[in-house]
């Protein structure tokens, strides 16, 4: 039976990200450094090629993406747009520590709904929606392989809902301009919901690939299966929802 294979690549930071603000609707453009450092990416690893090309409205998706595929026109999903930070949008935690409503916001995790924004579970609500239906139409139009570049909480989000091997949001954390690709099986997928994680992206030629934020899957999923502890990695870091 036929697979089909995505790509997530996770966009390169914007001037906000790097001034450390909740940077979520508000537009920002790549920085120059993001630029130079997915460039030199791309010229020590290899991107997989795609017949199909999508991003987020956001224009740092849009231009992570044409930097990596310049000839791609690639058809943009709202519903993989970042979090609505709502009244916290394109500012800083120092700006904002004065402020009750957003120190009851950080209590809870960030999960609730800032004032204006959206909660947690409205956002990945979205996510998942926007996603199976860009699953749909890949199938209903014959292709069988996509990129998809967006930003650190849809990938997190989408691969903690349907990866396997099954893992937290925060274990799927990985640096901007890397990813993941994963297999869907229409079968597996209409049944169950669910999809492979098999590699980690760029790849070197033999194998070799950038540092990530997450630890080794093969080596976390047998940790999971003979019930080892692990300690949260990437966790707590000011701004990893934002990009």
């Amino acid at each position: 039976m036929q697979s089909y294979v995505i790509h997530l690549i996770r966009n390169m930071p914007c001037e906000g990200n790097l001034e450390g603000r909740y940077i979520g609707r508000t537009e920002s453009p790549l920085a120059a450094s993001s630029i130079q450092d997915l460039l030199e990416l791309k010229r020590r690893y290899r991107y997989p090629s795609a017949g199909a090309f999508y991003a987020s409205p956001s224009t740092r998706c849009v231009d992570t993406l044409k930097l990596l595929y310049p000839a791609a026109d690639p058809e943009v999903i709202l519903e993989m747009a970042e979090c609505d930070f709502g009244d916290w949008e394109n500012k800083t935690a120092q700006e904002l520590q004065a402020d009750p409503r957003f120190l009851s916001w950080m209590e809870q995790g960030g999960q609730a709904a800032p004032p204006n924004g959206e909660s947690g579970l409205v956002f990945l609500q979205r996510v998942c929606r926007g996603f199976e239906t860009l699953v749909q139409n890949l199938m209903a139009t014959g292709g069988t392989e996509a990129v998809l570049c967006t930003h650190a909480g849809v990938i997190t989000g989408l691969l903690s809902a349907y990866g396997l091997p099954r893992a937290q949001p925060y274990e799927w954390m990985c640096q901007p301009g890397c990813g993941y690709s994963v297999r869907i099986t229409p079968s597996l997928w209409m049944r169950s919901m669910v999809m492979e994680v098999y590699q980690t992206l760029p790849q070197g030629e033999e194998g070799q690939r950038p540092d990530h934020l997450v630890v080794d899957i093969a080596r976390e999923a047998a940790g999971r299966a003979w019930g080892e502890k692990t300690a949260p990695k990437g966790t707590g870091e000011e701004g990893e929802t934002q990009a």
